[in-house]
């Protein structure tokens, strides 16, 4: 079952309002705020970055901030409840360096070696996406490089299986961001 076909299911339904809540309560933003984490990806200043998963947008409008008004963000996730919720945000806030996509992580369809930084928070370890599958267009898409940062709600063995793909090197792991760069 891919997750697009999960979120249309009554549980799925019920489950993303959950997800929805949990990922916006105090708590997450309190213990987890969207800046501090963000400041652990390596330079966001002027960068073109591609957000996979933007969910709720809890780290899109931080990152427009970061990132300023030199470089631009395109925030994709495969629901089209967040892509709606999150175009919202954006237009609530006046971001002029942000879009949003629905798209499919594992085929974006997006320009090769187009992005300076990809950001993958709270998106691995996912149960339906093939990490394989999943680095290798993140690979796609980033600039000879480019960095790959990961914040993993998880970060159990991870980080081994990224550099066993051969496609990225680890750069540094800063406020539990992993920084990966594209070889």
């Amino acid at each position: 079952m891919t997750t697009e076909t999960f979120a249309k299911t009554k549980i799925g339904k019920l489950t993303i309002r959950l997800l929805a809540s949990a990922m916006e309560s105090r708590f997450r933003y309190r213990f987890f705020g969207p800046k501090k984490i963000l400041q652990g990806v390596d330079n966001l200043i002027g960068q073109t970055v591609l957000e996979i998963g933007c969910g709720t947008g809890f780290f899109t409008i931080p990152a427009a901030g970061f990132i300023g008004d030199q470089g631009s963000l395109i925030a994709m996730d495969i629901l089209s409840e967040s892509v709606d919720e999150v175009s919202k945000k954006v237009q609530a806030a006046k971001l002029q360096n942000v879009r949003v996509v629905k798209g499919d992580v594992m085929n974006t369809n997006l320009e090769t070696e187009s992005f300076n930084t990809v950001i993958l928070f709270g998106v691995i370890p996912a149960p339906m996406l093939t990490l394989s599958r999943l680095l290798t267009e993140m690979y796609r898409v980033l600039k000879p490089g480019g960095t790959l940062a990961i914040w993993p709600p998880a970060p159990v063995l991870f980080p081994r299986s990224i550099l066993k793909t051969g496609l990225f090197s680890l750069s540094n792991k800063r406020n539990g961001v992993y920084n990966f760069k594209r070889c």
